[in-house]
């Protein structure tokens, strides 16, 4: 250790308060974490590139320090997709404190990664309070039937209105639109489930029909459209 001469000259003196750090929840227990290793717990974050075109759902799940579960959801630019790609095996496997300090491709990614370690270490993780954590695995549950993504993807101009191109529910076939030529609901294809439809061998026009499906007041719609196409 190197000392300046300042320092080098000052008399000792002893320091009485000795604090330790604050004990943070952690899957049902109070850590007073001190190291990387004290560190657990599963948390979901959300992360921007600098030019804001796109965005990253991080899902982390950490035990003792060590990721080993992670699920990188991105949305915006196609440069992203192929990034989470490689931060999917970049992230599991390292401590928290190395995939901080790692290159995760993208911005987006990078940004996520630095709010999910500030949930992490200030013991804001969605396990803090349930006893053991999730096991690994438990970062799927998101994704529901079908391994999709929950997105939502919607587009409006002043002169023609609201066109639904796909909620939750699935891909958007037709909006249904009253007398006054309002939405009043939708007919949409979950894609999750009519690949696995077609992987199980059903002809791709019975997988189809059999994830199809109808929201709202849809049969009682006086007109329907094609979102992409009328």
């Amino acid at each position: 250790m190197i000392y300046s001469k300042e320092v080098e000259e000052m008399c000792p003196v002893t320091k009485g308060a000795n604090h330790g750090p604050a004990p943070i929840p952690e899957e049902g227990k109070w850590v007073k974490a001190k190291e990387i290793k004290d560190i657990s717990g599963l948390t979901h974050g959300i992360g921007w590139c600098a030019p804001q075109q796109g965005a990253c759902k991080l899902t982390l799940n950490v035990k003792d320090g060590v990721i080993q579960e992670a699920l990188v959801e991105t949305l915006g630019c196609s440069g992203m997709t192929h990034s989470a790609a490689m931060a999917a095996e970049i992230l599991t496997g390292k401590t928290i404190l190395e995939a901080l300090n790692t290159d995760l491709v993208c911005d987006a990614i990078n940004t996520a990664m630095r709010e999910l370690f500030l949930q992490i270490v200030y013991g804001r993780t969605q396990t803090a309070f349930s006893e053991g954590g999730l096991p690994v695995g438990a970062g799927l549950e998101d994704l529901g039937k079908g391994m999709r993504s929950q997105t939502g993807t919607t587009y409006s101009t002043l002169s023609k209105g609201p066109r639904y191109l796909e909620l939750s529910e699935g891909y958007i076939t037709e909006i249904g639109l009253d007398e006054n030529g309002e939405i009043i609901g939708y007919s949409y294809v979950h894609m999750g489930k009519m690949m696995d439809f077609i992987k199980k061998g059903l002809d791709p026009k019975e997988a189809i029909e059999k994830a199809s499906g109808k929201y709202g007041r849809f049969d009682e719609a006086v007109k329907k459209i094609d979102p992409r196409a009328e």
